[in-house]
């Protein structure tokens, strides 16, 4: 099994010859693989996000059944994720693996510092070459073409330091993602999509008549496919690494997390979903949704959780943000909850909370209401807001 991988690995991800067809999909032992858009590329279905990783032997043992990509960042488990990730190469081979990081960019920036992320990334890894260098949480077009970020790429590809341009996008996407897209520069992008984007919106929004729903999103998917750009989608499980009991939406055998893993995996331009593995259970419930179709049954399953779960899920589209007269930072106070209540990652959401400047923290808000009548999926921004400043302040 894990020879077929590396076997599958070395002549098929992206390190082939040009006179050689990279296939758009591919199965190997029990894993599908995709084309990664024009990176060329061949992911697994199912790929490890590492905030956290899991233990050791679990992570050679997911690489063993065919992971591999992996996405991680610089600042993930304060740098350690990328070391558990370099210790992994070093063991199981290179070629076997795929790894995406990520560097951010602040005012405080330049592009020496954002090359000396890069720098550091590298030597935690223990590689010479990253396979996808991406902007972590690119919430606005000008950062994709910010003069900083372009010097750093085009100086850190003359070290031959990455191979692909990408980018991760947890809010604005119509904005950042169309721009990525449009201005040529990224081959990948990767964004928050998961089973609450067939929610019906309570306001008229751009919407594409197919069975995947209304959610936005979906547009900026296909505008991507249609340019070749690839698609990793993360924030595939809205209950993420704490895996509530939800025994009630099982399908006969089947979890709601193996259906809501299918559910991404049905729209045929996404690459890879993205999820966080920390056990054997959850290793045997997201691998086995590679090469799975989604069954009636779940589909209604899915259905019915959304319906009774999405009114709290923000999708990220921002327009709260941009009604606020007071400029409260709604949308990333809404992610940050997010990983209180859905992930279970404390310290990280106080972090995020507490990054915010004293003017976008809910402090700032007058109760107004515009921010309600801006969100087009009806959540109930205010007083999500107050419990996010109840319990990370």
């Amino acid at each position: 099994m894990a020879g077929g991988a590396v076997a599958l690995g070395s002549s098929l991800a992206g390190l082939a010859g040009k006179s050689q067809t990279i296939p758009a999909r591919a199965q190997k032992n029990g894993m599908s693989y995709r084309r990664l858009g024009r990176t060329d590329i061949l992911v697994s279905e199912i790929s490890l996000g590492s905030s956290p990783l899991p233990d050791p032997n679990l992570l050679r043992a997911l690489v063993d059944r065919g992971v591999n990509y992996i996405d991680t960042s610089h600042n993930y488990e304060n740098g350690n994720s990328e070391r558990q990730i370099g210790r992994l190469l070093k063991d199981v081979g290179r070629d076997k693996v795929r790894v995406a990081t990520k560097f951010h960019v602040t005012a405080r920036d330049t592009a020496a510092s954002i090359a000396a992320s890069v720098h550091g990334s590298l030597s935690r890894l223990a590689t010479d070459t990253i396979d996808v260098l991406s902007i972590h949480g690119a919430d606005s077009a000008g950062v994709l073409v910010d003069e900083r970020v372009l010097s750093a790429y085009e100086q850190l590809k003359k070290e031959g330091a990455y191979r692909f341009r990408g980018l991760s996008c947890h809010a604005n996407h119509d904005e950042v993602v169309r721009k990525a897209v449009d201005c040529g520069l990224y081959d990948m992008v990767q964004v928050g999509y998961n089973v609450f984007d067939i929610q019906e919106t309570s306001v008229e929004v751009e919407t594409y008549a197919d069975y995947l729903g209304s959610s936005g999103l979906r547009g900026l998917l296909a505008l991507a496919h249609s340019r070749d750009v690839g698609i990793i989608a993360m924030k595939t499980l809205k209950v993420g690494g704490r895996r509530q009991n939800l025994e009630k939406y099982q399908t006969g055998s089947a979890s709601i997390f193996r259906a809501m893993l299918k559910w991404v995996l049905e729209d045929s331009r996404v690459a890879s979903a993205v999820t966080e593995i920390l056990n054997e259970r959850q290793m045997e419930e997201d691998l086995g949704a590679s090469g799975a179709r989604l069954t009636g049954a779940e589909a209604r399953t899915l259905a019915r959780f959304v319906r009774e779960n999405g009114q709290d899920y923000c999708h990220g589209c921002a327009r709260c943000r941009r009604a606020c007269p007071s400029g409260v930072a709604t949308t990333e106070i809404l992610h940050a909850l997010a990983y209180e209540e859905s992930y279970g990652k404390r310290g990280r959401a106080r972090a995020a909370y507490a990054a915010l400047g004293p003017g976008e923290t809910v402090s700032a808000c007058r109760d107004c209401g515009a921010c309600e009548k801006a969100c087009p999926y009806g959540v109930a921004v205010r007083s999500r807001i107050r419990e996010a400043g109840r319990l990370l302040a």
